[in-house]
This record gives structure tokens, C-alpha cells and sequence, in this order.
């Protein structure tokens, strides 16, 4: 058999999720979307900018009641306390300015965590923006009808809402369809469609009906929405501290508190060996001995993390989801709308032997003109490709000139055309074709019927196409050639999972054969074919006795369980209700492979915090060689050689090294709120750049910041 031709979908702008409403561009109205208004600059100039307006806020917070939920910056600020007061009863240039950058560094920190809460309060006044004091229809049990304000509603109430009327709260639709504007939520100008009965029928308070009616049972108490739990969490107000964040933290109390106990063994040695040290020398050096860098961001990076998933239209419930993407190992994808278009597409017209290209491509054409199905569509954008511009236009007058379209029915599984002078076209099923060629004398050639069974073999569609001309048996003229078409990129994506030791399962409800095709086609590791509900926990359930993390999306009601038992659970927001309640992230842009990216954000979140972690033990060695000969020099000159950056004086050298500690931190937010860049690659390649990085980055900018620093402070009056 010849191939006509073979195209792929040019774009995606043509093909959507069969029963989804059809992709969406994002608005562009600079502001009233959740995410383009709470979505904030790290350019330097946006940076001060924050850091100026969250001055006010970073002083609320030097209360002691907020400050010792951090350990590490709650000792600073002691250690802030006694060098006031030591100055204030024995006044310095040296106390003075200790106790200054002191408090500087306790409130730098404040800064980081306030301009990171910051995005969150920004986003949270536009959702606020969103909500409206409306009123709802709702249903009694006679079935009149009762106006009543949206706030007394409770679960379980019918209301109806009409045209260009508010929702008045969450709920599932139980009645009708219609286009429903969900701009306030998701930041998309294009309306969606919401109807009973399926896996579209749950409706978010604050969006709008445009056309039609539907009938809402409400789902959720007042102060309970979707957007009330929005406003909350970008807020950070149910932000709670994740594992991996709570472990660390310990780790920096301790480490504190083995500080705090070697200064305080320090100070009788000290007075022994006739070199008594001063309680501000001595905080000076605790803070600087302390990893006050990560203890000051620490809480920053946990809030931006979150923050950064806001930014891509992803809700998470909680840090703790947020964190466990960037611990996932097993990925699970929904092939139709995730892997592959979702939409069966023409991929080739393969004409049978002895004919040309013309004849299959010309009856391919003319009996998909009245096939409004997307295959149908995709045949006759396939065959205009290979027409020229007369024919095609001569074929397009064919329904003007008089010819009859057949429709496709369930029990012919054909369509077709009959054109004026008798000629009649069909196409579908190759079993129901042969019958029909048969059926009038005809027969299905042996060629045509082995391409059939190849392009069955290979998980694809094969639709027969025939012809019969006046006074003629009828010929079976080729194949068209349909497949799932896998969408472009997913395989290199799927390396790049690959390469973070992340493994890719594919779930699809198609038989082996066409998923073991698409499997292979879009380079996913495993695949569970003909899949239950009850497969999908099965298979989650035994990832995670093997110590794996598992992370799945879902939009229906069936996908509940299996949201709820996976680590990182996200739900569509096309997705039913149950759905999102199950899931620990709800995705608002309602893209499937959106979990590619809440993975790399996870990964990033991790990344980041280990990161400056590393900087922040590793910048702590290069004050030690600062400090220690700085308060002994006197009483054990030998320990002038450990002077290696030169510093002017034993004051100079502790002055300098408390002032770059309180830079740092400054310094540091940017990459804080930003995350480290994440690269796709192993642990051990992570590790190797982690610690070559923020490592030895650690160790050598310290050397460098405090000798600058020393140029300038080694001329005051200290």
C-alpha cells in the first residue's frame, strides 16, 4: 500500500480532552487574574521596594512572642538585649555598634519573612476582590423558590442561579449546563462548561453563569469556600511547618545550644588564663558561631516555596505537599489528556495497491465534510494538505451542488456522502465497510485487511475508506490511519523524570496492545492498561511499601480514593468536587501535566533550603578565623597567624564579622524567595554542585566580605 501522506498535530490549539472544554489562553488585563496580580518581581529595585514597605511589619515581629518560634534568631535577640544594655551602662563606639547590627541582623530576618508573607497578603486581596455580597434562589421542598443571602446558605441546600448571576456558593451542579465564568479563580478569560452528571459539575462561589441555568446543591458551610481556603493559605496563615523543615529546625537548636554551651565554658578559661572577655565580645561571638543565616531564611523559603506553586496556578493544602513533591519517585499520568491529545487524530492515508494517492485522498475528503467529530476533523485537515487548491474547492460546493451526507451511527459505525450523479463515499469500521462493499457485490482486497491488522497491532485506528460509482461494484479504495497522538516533548520530559530518579507510570483504560504502543511512543517506564479505581490503589498501595512517594492526578469522582491515598494528590479544577476534597493540590489551570512542574518546584523547595543550609555552616568557618585570634591575640600572639585575611584590629575584626553576618541575610533573600535553579540529575551529581557551589561559596565569600568590611570600619573610633 502507498502512504499518501503523514502529518501531527501542528499545535494544540485544535485538540482537546474529549468531554473538556477546549484549551484556554490566559488573559492578559494586568490584574484582576489571582495569579498575574499576586505575582511579584526579584528584580533589585522590586526587592527594596518590599524590603521598605515591610519595614513596618519586620519591627512588629521583634516581639519576643513571634521571634523565639525561631531558636537560632530568639538567641540573637538576647544576645541584642545585653549588648543594649552593656552599652547603655558602659557607652562605646564598639558596644554601640555591635548592639546596632545586632538588631539589625534579628530584624533583616524579619524582613525576609515579611516580604515573603507579603506575595501571599497580595494575592489574598485580590481573591478578597473577588468575593461579593450576593444574594441566591434557593429551592424548597414544594419547589418554589425563596431568595435568601448567599451567607445563610448551608450544606445541602438546591439553589437555582440563571444567567449572568453569581454562584452563590461551592457546590455540584445536579441540573442543566451552561458556561460558567471562572476568570476571578483561575485567571482564565475563556469560559468553561459545568454540567450534571459528570466529572464538570462542580462550581466554586464567586464565579458567574453566562449562559443557560443550572441547579447547585451546596457543598460547603460559609467561610468554608474554595476561595476562603484560598485567602488562608497564600496568606500563610495555615502554613504549618513542614517535616523536613521541623527536622532541620531541631538541628539548629541543638547545634545553638552546643554553641551557646562552648561560649559559656569559654568565659572560665578566659578569666583563668587572665584574658577576661567581655559579655559583648562573647554574644558577638555565639551569634557568629550559630548558623544565623539559615535560621533567619529558613521561614522564608517555606513560604515562597508555596508561593512559587500560587505562581503556577497551583493550590497546594499544605507545606507539607509542597515538600513531598520534591521527595516523589514513582510519577503517575493519566495518558488521554496528560501523555497523549486526548482526541484520536488522522496520521496517515495509505491508498491500496494499484491506486493512486488521489482517489483515497479525494474520498477521504469528501466523506468526512459532515464530520464535526474531531477525528473527522483531523481527516480533512490531513487531506487538504495533499489536495490542490481547485479540487478542494471544487469538493467544498458538493453539499451546495446537492449531495447527501450519511451521518455516523452507533449500529452502522459508518459515514459518508452521496454526490448527485450517483457516486456514493464511505468511510468507517473496516469490518462495517467490507460488509457494505460486500453487501453490493464488492470485495475488501487481501492488502487492505493486513495494513488493517498492522495498524491494529500497533494500538492505532484503522477506518476503511470505499467508493461506489454508477453502474460499478464497490472498491475499497485504503486506510486511514488514527492514533492517539502522543503530545510533543513528553518523551524528553520523561527523561529528564528519568534522570532525577523519578519513575513514570502511564494509566489508561485502553486494552495492552495500544498501551504498550503509546507506552513506548512516549517513553514512560511502566504502564497500567485496562485500569479500575481499584488497580490505581493497588498500584499506589505497593510503591509505597517499598519506601517510594507517589504522586498521581485526577479529576473524577472514581479518582478520589486514589487522590487520597497518594503522597502528592492533584485535583482539576474542572474535577468534581470529591476530587479536590481528596487531593492535597488543586490544580487551577486544569492541565495534567502540570505535576511535571509541582515536581520540579518540590525538588527546587528542597534544593534551596539544603543549599543555603551548606552556605550557612560553611560562611560560619571563615568567622571563626575573624573572631578566635581577635579575642585571645593578646594573651597567645601565635594566634596572630590564624589573622589570615589581615583584618586591622582585634575590634575591627569582630565589628566586621557581625556586620557581614546581618548582610548575608540581606544579601540572601533574593535567592530565598527565587529558589536555587533545579537541573534534572541524580543525587549524587546534586550533591557534588551543592557542595562546589554553596559549599565552597560559603567558605570563600565570608573571607572577602569581612576584608572589605574591615577597610571601612578599621577607621572608626571603635
Amino acid at each position: 500500500m502507498t502512504p499518501t501522506s503523514t502529518t501531527r498535530p501542528s499545535s494544540t490549539a485544535d485538540v482537546s480532552r474529549p468531554g473538556r472544554p477546549g484549551p484556554r489562553r490566559r488573559r492578559d488585563d494586568g490584574g484582576q487574574a489571582l495569579i498575574r496580580s499576586g505575582r511579584t518581581s526579584t528584580s533589585s529595585t522590586q526587592l527594596a521596594r518590599q524590603l521598605v514597605t515591610t519595614l513596618p511589619q519586620a519591627v512588629a515581629k521583634l516581639d519576643p512572642r513571634h521571634v523565639w518560634h525561631s531558636p537560632v534568631m530568639f538567641v540573637v535577640w538576647v544576645g541584642s538585649v545585653v549588648t543594649t544594655v552593656q552599652a547603655i551602662a558602659d557607652p562605646s563606639w564598639f558596644a554601640w555598634t555591635l548592639s546596632i547590627w545586632l538588631w539589625a541582623t534579628v530584624l533583616f530576618a524579619n524582613m525576609a519573612e515579611a516580604v515573603a508573607e507579603g506575595r501571599g497578603k497580595a494575592q489574598a486581596a485580590t481573591l478578597r476582590a473577588t468575593r461579593r455580597t450576593s444574594t441566591a434562589e434557593r429551592r424548597l421542598p414544594d419547589g418554589s423558590l425563596e431568595t435568601v443571602a448567599a451567607s445563610d446558605l448551608t450544606i445541602g441546600d438546591v439553589v437555582v442561579v440563571r444567567p449572568h448571576q453569581v454562584v452563590p456558593g461551592d457546590g455540584d451542579v445536579i441540573e442543566g449546563m451552561a458556561t460558567v465564568d471562572e476568570s476571578a479563580i483561575t485567571g482564565e478569560s475563556a469560559p468553561v462548561i459545568r454540567e450534571s452528571g459528570g466529572d464538570r459539575s462542580a462550581v466554586t462561589g464567586g464565579t458567574t453563569v453566562l449562559s443557560d441555568g443550572i441547579t447547585v446543591r451546596i457543598t460547603t458551610k460559609p467561610g468554608e469556600t474554595f476561595i476562603d481556603r484560598m485567602i488562608a493559605l497564600v496568606e500563610g496563615a495555615s502554613r504549618q511547618k513542614t517535616p523536613n523543615e521541623i527536622a532541620l529546625t531541631i538541628l539548629l537548636t541543638v547545634l545553638t545550644i552546643i554553641f551557646l554551651l562552648a561560649v559559656m565554658a569559654m568565659q572560665p578559661m578566659a578569666v583563668y588564663s587572665g584574658q577576661a572577655q567581655s559579655p559583648i565580645v562573647l554574644v558577638a561571638l555565639l551569634v557568629c558561631l550559630i548558623p544565623t543565616t539559615i535560621g533567619a531564611l529558613l521561614s522564608a523559603i517555606g513560604i515562597a516555596g508555596m508561593d512559587r506553586l500560587v505562581q503556577h496556578n497551583v493550590l497546594a493544602m499544605s507545606g507539607r505537599a509542597v515538600e513531598a513533591a520534591g521527595d516523589v519517585s514513582t510519577l503517575l499520568l493519566d495518558k488521554t489528556g496528560t501523555i497523549t491529545y486526548g482526541n484520536r487524530r488522522a496520521t496517515g492515508l495509505l491508498a491500496a495497491p494499484g491506486l493512486g494517492n488521489d482517489e483515497v485522498t479525494r474520498a477521504a475528503y469528501v466523506s468526512s465534510l459532515a464530520d464535526e467529530t474531531p477525528e473527522g476533523r483531523s481527516i480533512v485537515e490531513l487531506a487538504a494538505a495533499a489536495l490542490d487548491t481547485p479540487t478542494r474547492e471544487a469538493l467544498d460546493r458538493l453539499p451546495r451542488d446537492g449531495a447527501t451526507f450519511v451521518a455516523f451511527t452507533a449500529s452502522t459505525r459508518m459515514s459518508g456522502a452521496d454526490l448527485p450523479d450517483g457516486t456514493a463515499y464511505r468511510k468507517g469500521a473496516a469490518d462495517s465497510v467490507a460488509r457494505w462493499v460486500s453487501s453490493h457485490g464488492g470485495e475488501m482486497p487481501s492488502g487492505v485487511l493486513t495494513e488493517v491488522d498492522g495498524i491494529a497491532s500497533s494500538g492505532g485506528t484503522p477506518l476503511a475508506v470505499a467508493v461506489q460509482e454508477p453502474g460499478r461494484s464497490p472498491r475499497v479504495l485504503g486506510v486511514i490511519h488514527l492514533k492517539d497522538v502522543v503530545k510533543p516533548g513528553m518523551k524528553e520530559r520523561f527523561a529528564q523524570l528519568r534522570a532525577m530518579g523519578i519513575k513514570t507510570v502511564m494509566i489508561t483504560g485502553d486494552n495492552p496492545l495500544t498501551a504498550t504502543s503509546i507506552a513506548a511512543e512516549a517513553g514512560v517506564d511502566d504502564f497500567l492498561a485496562e485500569a479500575t479505581p481499584e488497580d490505581k490503589m493497588a498500584l499506589i498501595k505497593q510503591e509505597q511499601l517499598g519506601g517510594r512517594l507517589v504522586a498521581m492526578t485526577g479529576d473524577g469522582t472514581n479518582d478520589a480514593p486514589a487522590l487520597a491515598q497518594s503522597d502528592v494528590g492533584v485535583a482539576m479544577n474542572t474535577g468534581t468536587m470529591a476530587a479536590k476534597e481528596a487531593a492535597n493540590m488543586v490544580d487551577l489551570d486544569s492541565d495534567p501535566t502540570k505535576l511535571i512542574d509541582i515536581v520540579s518546584i518540590g525538588k527546587q523547595l528542597l534544593i534551596t533550603r539544603g543549599a543555603l543550609t551548606t552556605f550557612s555552616i560553611a560562611n560560619d568557618i571563615a568567622k571563626y578565623f575573624a573572631i578566635i585570634p581577635a579575642m585571645f591575640v593578646i594573651l597567645f600572639p601565635g594566634l596572630d597567624a590564624l589573622n589570615i585575611m589581615g583584618l586591622a584590629s582585634p575590634q575591627s575584626a569582630i565589628v566586621s564579622a557581625v556586620i557581614f553576618n546581618a548582610l548575608i541575610i540581606i544579601a540572601l533573600i533574593p535567592l530565598s524567595l527565587k529558589g536555587v535553579r533545579y537541573r534534572a540529575a541524580g543525587s549524587t551529581a546534586l550533591l557534588r554542585r551543592n557542595l562546589l557551589v554553596y559549599g565552597l561559596g560559603g567558605i570563600v565569600a565570608p573571607f572577602i566580605g569581612i576584608k572589605l568590611i574591615d577597610l571601612i570600619v578599621s577607621h572608626l573610633p571603635l
